[in-house]
């Protein structure tokens, strides 16, 4: 059995389920059936209105961001799904901070509700910096469904692997 490394912090009764979806090739028929077709924002822009819209609704308080972008260079096992830096810089005899989210290119062609996923957890490090009990509940708290998401995430991003992605091809 191939590990899932997307998965692996999962129980082993869910990875054995997903396991036997991949083996019958039914992972992605299970994808398109519970998620809609990939989302019509593609552009920095786009994503930049699309995260500020949330940001707005949910962290109107929250420090500014200075950069919003899809970036082509995050490896999805190493620097996750998207980052959330921190920048700071001297002017002058200050320290000037920017908050910068990047979010992995791939989810240009991924579902709305994973994106939004991806983007939710990147706001949420505006206020919490570390993955605990509040920083899970504050992206509970914008995302109801979230870790129903982030599973369907984490099987997205294995069947992209195994067998590319289910929302472009048709194959069974």
């Amino acid at each position: 059995m191939t590990p899932l490394k997307y998965l692996s912090h999962y129980p082993d009764s869910l990875q054995q389920q997903v396991q036997q979806l991949l083996r019958e090739r039914r992972l992605g028929e299970w994808l398109r059936r519970n998620y809609s077709k990939p989302h019509q924002i593609t552009s920095d822009g786009a994503l930049r209105e699309y995260i500020m819209a949330m940001k707005q609704q949910y962290m109107k308080k929250s420090g500014p961001l200075a950069k919003i972008q899809y970036d082509g260079k995050l490896h999805i096992v190493h620097n996750a799904l998207g980052t959330h830096t921190t920048v700071r810089r001297v002017q002058g005899s200050k320290l000037k901070s920017k908050n910068e989210i990047r979010i992995g290119s791939l989810f240009k062609q991924a579902p709305e509700p994973m994106l939004r996923m991806i983007a939710v957890h990147e706001l949420a490090h505006l206020k919490e910096k570390q993955h605990d009990k509040n920083f899970y509940a504050l992206c509970e708290h914008m995302l109801p469904q979230y870790h129903q998401l982030e599973l369907a995430t984490r099987m997205w991003l294995t069947e992209l692997e195994r067998h590319g992605n289910p929302f472009l091809t048709t194959d069974k």
